[in-house]
């Protein structure tokens, strides 16, 4: 995933150079080699150029999945630009390319992580602003690491190393990231603005589910409530209508389906003809048979099949659908979906069972045989006792003895070096791989990792630092292990642009800048730790 090649260094020096010479004596103070490192080391000017050529690669990867289901891609949920970066500076350590890592913005980390109104759970509170605030935040960092790379790189360059080629065929931190819109938050016309701002702020994909806006509950929680597919199709259309209206003619849509947990509608759509939609959106309800006289005052009535049915109103209004109907209704959303603009499906499900989403998704492939599927690799499920669970069931099937395991305690810690834990502990880790090849799944993502990370770094950390560790506790669990393994921010000074700010003020002042780089800058005392992590994020 190289830059656009008219972001070069090469060619970013000869407009310069242009310039200069067009604009005469009055620029002698700017050198041209100095724009031009500058000019490289921000290649995205707006969130529209990053959207465009992020939408660009997802299209490229969605393609390559359809010839080799191998190739499936994955990101990790970000709450903060800084979590974003350090995502993507270690993914280029550690793995040579960010090429199939994306990042993913969670509606439940909006709520519960950066509103204004305090921890929220997810149930679209949250200020909408604070979506596109949090996408132009994380590119802000994500084009930072790029600069900081660059500078470091630049900076070898001066000192006589041949780093050229690294610079003129660097790889960026800026990746796709799939944006969590929740049910839109109000109506489609609400849809379509709030949208464009997040395309604005380098949005490439978005992701939307069938829920009420306004009764909108996370997916891992009951009281969900669905709407009638004409309802869900606007928003789809005020979605597509942003992209093309921005430019972003490749832009994705990932329509997600919450009716496998949803037992409710808040309406009941007009069926105009036979079969329709309406028509079998309303066949899911739940209804009674009744006859004229038996009907109260003010009661809603369908005519089904030449019968008069009474469907099941809540005393809250809200309409209950027809029990084991969840799965014949996830199937007609994917359908639907795919039909009406959808790029991508998203499918929330009760456990990562890799054979039940397969049943979903293979429903969906005999009518659009391309469809693919987003998967919440969700840290809601319990993957420990859902995957031991699996496994008992299939040695029990295969006549194997499970007389040593009970299962009704198989998280407890003595069974961790069973065979049977062995084995769902394998289940787990080629989850992915296996989801890919038979389940139809091209991206696998974490909603929740950095909420949960960072609330067990703090756990570990408090636990030592205000006990008998004390500051050993801060030493050993994070400093020495940053220095050693070349973690990026251990010089935190440089991380946040110190060095890159430095360099700035030498081309701005010459020998007048004052800069914090010197002698007496402590940073000096982790050495070279910038050229370690450059050196092992070199593409190979």
């Amino acid at each position: 995933m190289k830059n656009l090649a008219q972001s070069s260094y090469s060619s970013a020096l000869e407009t310069v150079r242009n310039l200069k010479q067009k604009y005469g004596n009055t620029w002698n103070a700017v050198t041209s080699e100095s724009a031009a490192r500058m000019i490289t080391q921000n290649r995205f000017k707006t969130g529209l150029d990053i959207a465009k050529y992020t939408a660009t690669i997802m299209r490229e990867d969605m393609v390559a999945y359809d010839a080799d289901n191998s190739q499936y891609t994955q990101s990790l949920g970000c709450w903060h630009g800084f979590v974003a970066q350090q995502k993507m500076i270690s993914v280029k350590k550690h793995h040579k390319t960010t090429s199939k890592r994306y990042l993913y913005l969670s509606g439940w980390m909006v709520a519960a992580l950066r509103s204004e109104l305090g921890p929220l759970p997810d149930q679209s509170m949250h200020e909408k602003t604070a979506v596109p605030a949090l996408i132009k935040e994380i590119y802000d960092f994500l084009k930072q690491a790029d600069a900081v790379e660059l500078n470091d790189l630049f900076r070898r360059l001066d000192q006589g190393e041949d780093v050229q080629d690294q610079i003129d065929n660097f790889e960026t931190h800026v990746v796709p990231i799939i944006a969590d819109i929740d049910a839109g938050f109000g109506n489609e016309e609400a849809t379509y603005l709030l949208t464009k701002k997040m395309i604005e702020a380098g949005a490439c994909a978005i992701q939307i589910e069938n829920q009420v806006s306004d009764a909108k509950q996370c997916g891992h929680q009951d009281g969900k409530v669905t709407v009638p597919h004409e309802d869900f199709i606007a928003k789809l259309n005020a979605i597509r209508y942003a992209f093309l209206e921005l430019g972003v003619e490749d832009g994705i849509i990932v329509a997600r389906t919450d009716s496998e947990g949803a037992g409710l509608t808040q309406k009941l759509p007009v069926s105009q003809e036979p079969g329709d939609l309406a028509s079998q959106y309303l066949a899911f309800v739940e209804a009674e048979e009744i006859t004229i006289d038996e009907a109260r005052e003010d009661d809603v009535l369908l005519k089904r099949e030449g019968k008069l049915v009474r469907p099941v109103r809540l005393p809250n209004g809200l309409y209950k659908f027809k029990d084991g109907t969840n799965i014949d209704r996830v199937v007609l959303d994917c359908i639907t979906s795919l039909q009406n603009g959808a790029d991508l499906l998203w499918i929330e499900t009760p456990t990562p069972h890799v054979g039940q989403i397969a049943h979903m998704v293979n429903r969906v492939k005999e009518v659009v045989p391309n469809a693919k599927l987003v998967y919440n690799n969700s840290p809601s499920f319990n993957w420990t006792l859902n995957f031991r669970n699996q496994v008992y069931d299939a040695m029990l099937a295969a006549g194997e003895d499970v007389s040593a395991y009970d299962r009704n305690n198989l998280m407890d810690v003595k069974y961790d070096g069973s065979e049977l834990c062995k084995r769902a502990d394998e289940k787990i880790r080629t989850f992915q791989v296996d989801g890919a090849r038979e389940a139809g799944i091209f991206h696998h993502l974490i909603t929740l990792p950095t909420y949960h990370t960072t609330a067990l770094h703090m756990n570990d950390l408090t636990e030592g630092y205000f006990g008998e560790e004390g500051m050993l506790a801060y030493v050993k669990g994070v400093q020495r292990q940053e220095i050693r393994k070349g973690v990026s921010c251990v010089k935190h000074q440089r991380m946040a642009g110190s060095d890159l700010g430095d360099d700035h003020k030498t081309f701005f002042s010459g020998d007048n800048a004052l800069k914090a780089g010197g002698a007496k800058n402590t940073s000096n005392q982790f050495g070279g730790v910038e050229k370690k992590v450059t050196q092992e994020a070199v593409a190979v």
